[in-house]
């Protein structure tokens, strides 16, 4: 195996370089043609040389999951940028481009959420322990991208900067308008509505978790009246709202629902309604989830291209009355829950294990890069039913931002 890698990682890297240690003790350094970042790797086993070769786009994960792998001289993030970075490159690694094409045939089945199989996926990620959470997030627990305006703001700073902004191309112009949150998470942007706006908010969930949390924070901040937060999947949806939002959601709901999706929207809307809806998206065209990623941190979702997402809303006679591409926000907004949850990763030790660490400073490290020097970037999309129902040009979002 070790020959076969070796072979791999000649051809492989052609950006910066790539230095590694094999099981026996020798060290092998591949320089690509192209300058770029450094970093080493060492594979304490056979075990990892395996992973690398035969599935690497699972198997490095789960290898450094089980220490099986480290960096050699660098950090993991440096390691995964150069991984990363020469990934993207036509070619690159034969076995994984064969099982990215096999993971592409077979997406609709990978995607296939019907609400128990969406119920099972929330919970494998939403309903593990809030305290997990809490090492990393904001006071607010806003698990999504920040705003970062002029990129100097504390995260507490972007994360609230990022509900005014959505609340402003909401057009929350008069108190009472009755808005849906789909996908309410932890209710931060529910009683924010509520709060600052003065909307009466129905929050939906899947996650049992956040649910509970959710309905304390409301009683706690005296939010009963105005919010109500209700474990209910959109596809049962049955009435109608003034504004709809929907924030780091759309990410779970499956290339083969999204028609499904935007006609809840619009059958949810009232003729002048206005929604939302705020995503992680792709820049290079539909794809697929990577493998380890749908195992062990978001089965079934998926990041998905812009010419998916209209291609699914042109048929429902929904306006795009906006569309917003935010690049390197949460880029930057994940490198701070990475740093957070590093000064913090005995206690999630303590919550869980070793191996649950590795895993999820895996995810936070990849998750970055991914934003970074993959392509991947968020998209906010303002939708409507009727032509006229928001003013003619932006001005008024910059406008309501100054007040």
């Amino acid at each position: 195996m070790k020959q076969v890698l070796d072979r791999i990682l000649q051809h492989f890297i052609a950006d910066g370089q790539l230095q590694v240690r094999w099981p026996d003790g020798s060290t092998s350094l591949y320089k690509g043609r192209n300058p770029g970042p450094s970093a080493g790797v060492v594979l304490h086993n056979q075990a990892a040389v395996r992973a690398m070769v035969i599935n690497p786009g699972l198997g490095f994960g789960e290898a450094y999951m089980e220490s099986h792998l480290d960096p050699l001289d660098c950090t993991l993030y440096n390691l995964l940028d150069v991984l990363m970075l020469n990934a993207m490159r036509p070619g690159g690694h034969v076995a994984e481009r064969l099982a990215s094409a096999l993971r592409y045939v077979r997406r609709g089945w990978i995607q296939f959420n019907p609400i128990k199989r969406a119920q099972q996926n929330v919970a494998h990620h939403y309903d593990l322990d809030n305290r997990l959470y809490s090492l990393f997030l904001d006071k607010d627990w806003q698990y999504s991208c920040a705003y970062f305006r002029h990129g100097t703001e504390t995260l507490d700073e972007a994360q609230a900067a990022k509900k005014h902004h959505i609340a402003a191309k909401l057009l929350l112009d008069r108190p009472d308008l009755e808005v849906l949150d789909i996908g309410c998470g932890w209710g931060g942007m529910a009683l924010t509505l509520a709060k600052d706006y003065g909307a009466i908010v129905t929050g939906i969930t899947l996650s049992q978790e956040q649910l509970a949390f959710a309905r304390q924070r409301a009683k706690d901040e005296g939010l009963e009246g105005r919010v109500r937060f209700e474990l209910l999947d959109y596809r049962n949806l049955h009435r109608r709202f003034d504004r709809i939002v929907s924030v780091g959601m759309f990410e779970h709901v499956g290339v083969g629902h999204y028609r499904q999706f935007f006609d809840v929207i619009k059958n949810a809307l009232v003729d002048d309604g206005v929604a939302l809806v705020h995503s992680i998206g792709r820049s290079d065209g539909p794809g697929t989830t990577n493998p380890w990623v749908n195992k062990y941190i978001f089965p079934g979702g998926y990041s998905p291209a812009l010419s998916e997402v209209f291609a699914a809303v042109e048929p429902t006679g929904l306006w795009v009355t906006d569309c917003e591409i935010l690049r390197l926000h949460y880029a930057k907004t994940i490198a701070i829950w990475r740093e957070r949850f590093a000064a913090k990763r005995a206690e999630a030790v303590a919550l869980y294990d070793e191996r649950f660490a590795r895993m999820f400073e895996f995810y936070l490290n990849a998750a970055e890069l991914a934003f970074r020097v993959q392509g991947h970037m968020n998209f906010q999309l303002q939708l409507s039913r009727s032509i006229s129902a928001v003013p003619f040009t932006r001005d008024y979002i910059a406008a309501a931002e100054k007040e």
